[in-house]
């Protein structure tokens, strides 16, 4: 039987209560995805009213997840997808009719992205055509498409990499609208991991089985430093990630709560978007599929955070975070230049050391004073005790 060790067991379930008393239940989260799934619903019928049959919506990131608190002003992260183009990654998939845009994945693609290539709606073949906008054609003929069509569609947004953001409007939270083409079947890339299993059997084969019906999108950014980078596209399995999100447990959740929490307070003030909240999901499904389940408990958050932790940090010093679905694309390449890498490894060498002392200093929310105060009220144990480890 896993023990936990007093001192773990005290701080873990007193920053359970603190994550709940400012939102982090299972309540409130389960609010928060109803409501931003019927936000998702209400924009889709929306859009059939208006005859506009050639875009879906989605929201996906911390609100539709429930990881989000008050404190830490989330974004809304709202993806448009065109239905125009139906991209395919077999030629047998072809749609007549239309401008069918035909995935490339061989060596000369970065791991996780692909070229589009567009095609014929007459005949399942390429389109023959100049370079123009929106198209390049490279050196074998292949008519590709670019990043331009975003542009486009982000008229009057200002631009952060593949979103167009909207800020500042009174009463709403600022809204990042990503611009995504839709394949409906399962990447390539990722076919290896429907058939993978961790010690932590998870996720199940039920669950793999749901997401490998869920397609993928791909999304108008390229590999930092490939050849090909203006052109290339990012694979991305948002569906899929969602129903992984949608499958944790309370403790599970509050763990990568905390992890996006102390980026926004320790490091994000010094190094902004070095280490992404991506980032940090990617490193949680890793530790929970490669670990017992038995170990996500309440009673044992402290070190499930400081696990989770660990492997962020390893992950750093190796400069390779390889993406949960898609392992071959390392979410950290070209992202840690050699000047910042020292001082982000000490910030969390620090905080993994102090054992959760540093949780005190906490702005956000109040989660350091509130934590305080909930020692503070222990009749038992102090908080010069808890504080020392003793």
């Amino acid at each position: 039987m896993y023990q936990v060790p007093d001192y773990n067991q005290t701080v873990s379930m007193k920053l359970s209560e603190v994550l709940a008393d400012i939102g982090v239940d299972e309540r409130i989260v389960m609010k928060r995805r109803r409501t931003l799934l019927l936000t998702e619903s209400i924009a889709n019928i929306t859009n059939q009213l208006l005859d506009n049959r050639n875009a879906s919506v989605y929201v996906f990131g911390s609100q539709s997840e429930g990881t989000t608190t008050t404190g830490m002003q989330s974004d809304l992260d709202q993806l448009i997808c065109s239905k125009a183009f139906p991209v395919i990654q077999d030629w047998s998939d072809w749609i007549p009719g239309l401008y069918n845009l035909l995935m490339i994945q061989d060596n000369s693609v970065s791991p996780g992205y692909c070229l589009l290539q567009l095609l014929r709606k007459d005949a399942p073949l390429p389109l023959d055509g100049e370079s123009d906008q929106f198209f390049f054609k490279d050196r074998t003929g292949k008519l590709l498409l670019k990043h331009f069509i975003v542009s486009a569609f982000n008229i009057n947004r200002e631009i952060h990499g593949p979103a167009g953001v909207i800020q500042g409007q009174p009463g709403y939270c600022d809204k990042d609208s990503v611009f995504a083409i839709r394949c409906t079947k399962w990447p390539q890339q990722a076919r290896q991991w429907l058939n993978q299993q961790g010690e932590g059997q998870w996720p199940s084969a039920e669950m793999k089985q749901y997401c490998s019906r869920t397609g993928c999108f791909v999304v108008a950014v390229g590999c930092s430093g490939s050849e090909h980078e203006q052109l290339e596209w990012r694979i991305s399995t948002s569906l899929a990630e969602r129903c992984l999100m949608f499958n944790l447990n309370i403790t599970q959740i509050r763990c990568y709560v905390l992890m996006k929490i102390i980026l926004k307070t320790f490091t994000n003030p010094l190094f902004k978007d070095v280490i992404t909240s991506f980032m940090c999901k990617t490193v949680l499904f890793n530790c929970i599929s490669n670990t017992h389940s038995n170990i996500w408990r309440e009673n044992n958050l402290l070190s499930c955070l400081s696990l989770c932790l660990y492997l962020l940090y390893n992950n750093i010093i190796n400069e390779n975070c390889p993406h949960f679905i898609i392992p071959g694309n390392n979410l950290m390449r070209g992202k840690i230049s050699p000047a910042v890498k020292p001082y982000i490894l000490e910030i969390l060498s620090n905080i993994i050391n102090s054992e959760g002392v540093v949780l005190l200093g906490i702005k956000c929310d109040a989660l350091g004073s509130r934590l305080h105060l909930k020692f503070n009220n222990l009749c038992t144990i102090k908080t010069s005790d808890i504080i020392s480890g003793t």
